[in-house]
């Protein structure tokens, strides 16, 4: 009877290779899991950091589509110059507006002119940063201490500008012409966190034909 108690505990045992083989299984189950999970937490946070930056585009076009639209033809509301630094295109294009989305304030007073352009992030770096440039418009002071600038996105490569002329029928790289308006008005800009540029293009809906 002891015999047959002592072959049955042996029977239902395990040995200690089944073990090992058990637990090595288990191991690499855990680590399949984890690195599945850890691939899709670092797969939506870089999806979430792209959509942010995107969304920073996004209202860049809603901006200029609104100040842009609204511009009065013969009042030279719209000047638009070409510059180049370091082989880098940094252009600018200055409007006038009054308070609202272009000042982002509601109770700034009188009419300002409002710069779309690069600056210097510090001086420490090369860093170049996308933002409005503000002014009262009446503003003849050598000084800066009335201008107010505004970062809109950090880490631009480049801004490129340019103006459609229906007189001409193409675009030209600057606009000086006070009494009217370009047809369109394309904006182009480099950006360090994709390979392809964020090209917005605002049609001016008061530009006669």
């Amino acid at each position: 009877m002891s015999i047959v108690h002592a072959d049955c505990k042996r029977i239902l045992a395990f040995t200690l290779l089944e073990i090992t083989l058990a637990v090595t299984i288990l191991a690499m189950m855990s680590f399949t899991i984890y690195r599945f999970v850890q691939t899709n937490i670092v797969a939506m946070r870089v999806s979430a950091s792209v959509e942010a930056a995107d969304a920073r585009y996004d209202g860049l076009r809603e901006l200029l589509m609104q100040q842009l639209q609204n511009l009065t033809p013969g009042t030279g509301a719209l000047l638009g110059d070409a510059l180049k630094v370091n082989d880098r295109d940094r252009d600018e294009v200055t409007w006038l507006c009054s308070a609202g989305a272009g000042l982002l304030t509601r109770y700034a007073s009188g009419d300002y002119r409002v710069s779309l352009q690069l600056r210097a992030h510090d001086s420490k770096t090369h860093q170049l940063d996308l933002g409005l440039l503000r002014k009262p418009k009446n503003d003849s002071a050598v000084s800066n201490e009335h201008e107010t600038w505004i970062r809109l996105i950090d880490n631009v490569g480049s801004l490129q500008i340019r103006y459609f002329d229906s007189r001409l029928n193409t675009w030209v790289q600057r606009w000086v012409d006070t009494a009217t308006l370009p047809r369109l008005v394309k904006v182009v800009i480099g950006r360090s966190d994709a390979s392809v540029p964020a090209e917005i293009i605002v049609p001016l809906a008061r530009t006669p034909l």
